[in-house]
């Protein structure tokens, strides 16, 4: 019973340290190891082979290489079926995405020496270029996600979606009272501010930042400070335009963040119907 206790002890001990080491170091970098072992022994194999001309992909070695790196793209496209599932397995999610990361970099050595350097205006260029791009796309994802959440986290400075739109509610409602003995047109331009939308400016304005046409930067601009109401409301007016700031930066660093799904996933699905038509191609004219 103590014994049994004591085991299961350390196995959660050793579950919790291995929860808080990154997807890229999982194992001691097993699966990077493992990648550079085959990109290796790829490497090996093609240049020990003693044959004229050098191999490509219509070769003994170029089908076997190709057949390796079109198991591994049908394997790596499953993490997403993989992350859909609740019970971690014997292939948790952490080491699933720490293989699919090294393994699918390892593809641009097998992929690359499957084509035997021979590149044309054809559906088996077409299926190389595309699993390029699906990997330099998930280069960008790992990239973005080991370095942007910690912005996130500064620019929240501890606060909550909600929490920083209800502090901009609250100086929206001081704008509103501030703003009342104000003239015509400084009342317009602090009713513009008031009335648009806090999430304006589409996509591009997100991924960016820049918010050219937002009314509270224009409302500060044409602000004349010259009486007591204009010089509070002004003061608000900053404030505000700083809490936009905070929001629109956590909206960009969470752009950043997904944007890239909207490339990587569709670029994979174009890649896998690219190889459908590559291998079928290649029997038919074989």
């Amino acid at each position: 019973m103590a014994s049994a206790a004591k085991n299961r002890f350390k196995q959660d001990e050793k579950r919790r340290d291995s929860d808080h080491v990154s997807f890229l170091k999982h194992r001691k970098f097993r699966w990077l190891w493992i990648a550079l072992a085959l990109s290796a022994a790829t490497i090996a194999g093609y240049a020990l082979i003693d044959q004229q001309p050098r191999p490509n992909g219509g070769t003994w070695y170029g089908y076997t290489l190709g057949t390796i790196g079109l198991a591994l793209i049908v394997w790596l496209s499953l993490l997403g079926v993989r992350k859909r599932r609740i019970n971690p397995g014997a292939w948790s999610l952490k080491a699933w995405t720490s293989a699919h990361v090294y393994l699918g970099c390892s593809l641009v050595v097998v992929g690359t020496l499957h084509t035997g350097f021979q590149i044309g205006w054809n559906v088996h260029t077409l299926a190389y270029v595309l699993m390029l791009l699906v990997i330099a796309t998930g280069i960008y994802g790992v990239v973005v996600y080991a370095t942007l959440p910690a912005s996130l986290s500064a620019n929240r400075r501890e606060m909550t979606r909600a929490q920083m739109l209800e502090a901009l509610t609250a100086i929206d409602r001081q704008l509103e009272s501030a703003a009342q003995p104000l003239g015509r047109d400084e009342a317009d331009l602090v009713i513009a501010a008031l009335e648009q939308d806090t999430f304006h400016g589409g996509a591009l304005a997100r991924l960016t930042g820049r918010y050219p046409r937002c009314a509270t930067a224009r409302a500060l601009r044409g602000m004349d400070s010259g009486s007591e109401a204009a010089t509070r409301v002004t003061a608000l007016l900053e404030k505000r335009r700083n809490q936009l700031a905070q929001i629109r930066g956590a909206l960009r660093i969470r752009a950043l963040l997904e944007v890239w799904l909207f490339v990587h996933i569709p670029l994979t699905i174009a890649l896998i119907a690219a190889l459908a038509a590559h291998v079928i191609s290649v029997f038919y004219y074989w």
